[in-house]
């Protein structure tokens, strides 16, 4: 497992000052502020220029970084999570079963949404991350259990 953790990506230039969209950026924002540092591309860099548009974080770096690397921090510099919260890099890969001990295959990825964030499982079961789907996480041992009905 990687000591880094992605908290966005370069995304399109926004302006002509070097500035650009933050691709997946983490709700944590105090990353898309000016004086932030995290590592782009393995190189620490810091945002000198940040605002919003499209409700979006816009930052400028203090160098020129390409278009989709990652934007990364040490797992170390993430604040601890309280009971029952997570990390999405957490969560991805995770097994997922039913209940009923049905497998329903592995965590892809954790997708943002407009009332709640989605686990996409596997190539395409989508699971919302709500309590009434959602009936416990165990990090410890790898495993996500949710309750029968959600998945088709």
């Amino acid at each position: 497992m990687s000591d880094r953790v992605p908290i966005g990506r370069v995304g399109k230039p926004h302006g002509l000052d070097g500035s650009f969209y933050v691709e997946r950026p983490s709700t944590d924002d105090r990353w898309w502020k000016v004086g932030s540092r995290f590592l782009v591309g393995g190189e620490e860099a810091e945002v000198v220029g940040a605002r919003r548009a499209q409700g979006r974080p816009v930052i400028r770096l203090d160098r020129s970084v390409a278009r989709g690397a990652a934007l990364e921090v040490e797992r170390a510099e993430l604040p601890p999570t309280e009971e029952d919260e997570y990390y999405t890099f957490q969560l991805v890969g995770l097994e997922v079963v039913e209940e009923n001990g049905r497998a329903l295959g592995t965590v892809a990825d954790v997708l943002p949404g407009v009332a709640n964030d989605v686990l996409q499982v596997g190539d395409g079961v989508l699971l919302p991350m709500v309590e009434d789907c959602i009936l416990s996480v165990d990090l410890a041992g790898g495993r996500i259990v949710v309750a029968e009905g959600f998945a088709a």
